[in-house]
């Protein structure tokens, strides 16, 4: 008997001045527009939809905290209105956008400093619910497995599908390890496959200080912004239907 076939989303964050989503999009089955909080503008919203529409890649927002500077990876001490108003605006814009081209918001992920403040913390993650609460009854919100806004979110009523890491090393809590240590990072695509069997076939994966926790994931982020995100996803496209696992796009 043959091995059951296995469909998987792998999601990109885009849209971050890096220049890569002509030969990336194509790679991945959903993407994460930054719309203008971390990276991105308009312009850059608009080019990088259109492309995703064009390879039928699922469009996201990928809103942050508001700091260019930073590239939203430092956690801001903003008034909570403040913030509500920025995360609010942020995917308006973009969602506007898309509307005007006939497009839909499939979801919405956080970003960086922001996407590890609510993972943890009950208040930050009410406050990004009541940011993106005009989206609640369409747009699904990504975010990882037995993480604070997880709950909080299923709690509110909120659509969620659980995100894991293809290129990122993990701590035991199933944090991410701090992108100041050398070691956050995975570089090397046949590392990167092996740590998305463990979580695919496995629905484990091995940490940081070598201990095995369980995770669940619907769906997998290989950052834009890795160094080698065109090798690990050219490699990924090519090795993971010799194990039965396939990209579901459209």
């Amino acid at each position: 008997m043959n091995p059951k076939t296995i469909h998987i989303d792998i999601n990109c964050d885009v849209g971050e001045d890096i220049g890569n989503e002509k030969d990336i999009l194509p790679l991945v089955s959903s993407c994460n527009i930054a719309c203008g909080g971390h990276a991105g503008n308009l312009k850059s919203m608009l080019r990088t939809a259109l492309l995703a529409k064009k390879h039928k890649v699922k469009i996201g927002a990928h809103p942050s905290y508001p700091d260019k500077d930073n590239f939203g990876r430092v956690t801001l001490d903003i008034a909570p209105e403040q913030l509500i108003n920025s995360i609010g605006g942020q995917i308006k814009k973009l969602a506007a956008m898309l509307h005007s081209e006939e497009m839909a918001l499939h979801h919405i992920k956080p970003h960086g400093a922001l996407y590890n403040d609510v993972a943890k913390d009950l208040v930050m993650a009410q406050i990004f619910l009541a940011a993106i609460a005009t989206f609640q009854d369409t747009a699904f919100l990504y975010v990882p497995y037995a993480s604070v806004i997880a709950k909080e979110a299923m709690r509110q009523g909120f659509k969620i599908k659980y995100e894991a890491f293809g290129d990122r090393k993990y701590n035991r809590d199933l944090s991410l390890v701090s992108r100041s240590n050398s070691d956050a990072v995975i570089n090397n695509p046949k590392e990167v496959i092996g740590h998305m069997l463990s979580m695919v076939k496995e629905k484990q994966l091995r940490t940081l200080d070598g201990h095995t926790v369980k995770i669940k994931a619907d769906t997998f982020c290989i950052h834009g912004d890795t160094p080698n995100a065109l090798q690990i996803l050219t490699y990924l496209s090519q090795e993971l239907p010799n194990h039965n696992i396939h990209v579901r796009r459209g």
